[in-house]
């Protein structure tokens, strides 16, 4: 007869841990696999239920979490091109350099899409664009050539929350100011389109508000670009190329004479200018005036008394010179003036 040999209690914690190997036991019932039952003890209901009320309450304060960081524009979205509207606001850049595209749409192809763009919640699956109008369109045209809808299908998003439609707009501006290098023409025309939409009552307020961080003197010229932009945006093929000094130049000369619009018009639409040199060509002869000659002055002068010329000056007015235009010759022209 088979040598017994005695066995130890269960859960008893002197057993060795090899000791399932020297036991004698039935090993017949699967649940038992190793021939004994182990020391595991059901844990009382109550435990189970306050175990699972404190997974219930974690995943609560995780989702809020989450929730609140969407919603602060803390976490980056994965959202589909087709969701995305960009055309939701009035964009501030014209045109777009070719080989800056092109630059743009290799680093994405080379390294994936690096900054989110800006986006506001429209309503269920819907987003308006804000800022990175540039990179959206990139991410469209590599869909379309390479039909990776996996890599190039959707595009990183923030989402925010503006207050009023004029945060959003402040919101572009100041991205394309710091990340491009914006025309003055550019800067007026979204002024000039933010009051028209009704996003500012007025130019004033538009300037302030999107452009408030510039200098004062380059706000001040943007303003100045208002008057070109009303008068002939539409008509120009390029107008982000207008330079400063021209730009400031057609505002003036615009002010001072109403029906010059017109005139720019008609030279606009009968040449037909191809290339921005050949419009700014066209502006510039009509909408500038070329400062005489001193030969041409000198011949304008007119002796009207020893020591004294009156000279004819651009634009209509006079002025007397010589030897005897001084203060006392000043002086008694204003007292004559005051009199008529």
């Amino acid at each position: 007869m088979a040598k017994r040999k005695r066995l130890t209690p269960f859960g008893d914690p002197a057993l060795p841990e090899n000791a399932a190997q020297d036991l004698e036991t039935k090993a017949m019932f699967a649940r038992y696999p190793q021939g004994y039952a182990g020391t595991y003890v059901r844990p009382a209901p109550i435990a189970d239920m306050a175990g699972a009320a404190a997974a219930t309450a974690a995943m609560e304060e995780m989702a809020e979490v989450l929730r609140n960081a969407r919603e602060s524009g803390r976490m980056v979205l994965a959202l589909p091109l087709d969701q995305v509207q960009a055309d939701h606001l009035m964009r501030d850049r014209i045109a777009l350099d070719d080989d800056e595209m092109a630059a743009l749409v290799d680093s994405l192809r080379a390294r994936g899409q690096q900054t989110p763009v800006e986006v506001v919640a429209l309503g269920p699956d819907r987003y308006g664009l804000i800022s990175g109008w540039r990179r959206l369109k990139a991410l469209r045209q590599l869909l379309t050539e390479t039909g990776d809808a996996e890599k190039y299908g959707s595009v990183f998003a923030l989402l925010r929350q503006p207050e009023q439609a004029s945060d959003a707009y402040v919101a572009m501006v100041e991205e394309n100011e710091l990340r491009v290098d914006l025309s003055f023409y550019e800067r007026a025309r979204i002024v000039a389109k933010a009051v028209e939409a009704g996003v500012y009552a007025d130019d004033r307020s538009a300037l302030r508000g999107l452009f408030g961080s510039v200098p004062r003197a380059r706000r001040s010229k943007i303003g100045s670009f208002l008057t070109v932009v009303r008068a002939l945006d539409g008509a120009l093929r390029f107008p982000e190329t207008i330079s400063e000094k021209l730009g400031l130049a057609l505002a003036q000369r615009i002010e001072a004479d109403p029906a010059l619009p017109a005139r720019l018009l008609a030279a606009l639409k009968a040449k037909a200018p191809a290339t921005a040199e050949a419009e700014q060509a066209v502006l510039s002869r009509l909408g500038t005036v070329e400062k005489p000659s001193q030969k041409a002055l000198t011949k304008t002068a007119l002796s009207v008394a020893p020591g004294l010329r009156l000279r004819d000056l651009p634009g209509g007015g006079f002025a007397l010179e010589g030897d005897r235009a001084d203060a006392a010759l000043r002086a008694r022209l204003l007292d004559w003036l005051r009199q008529q």
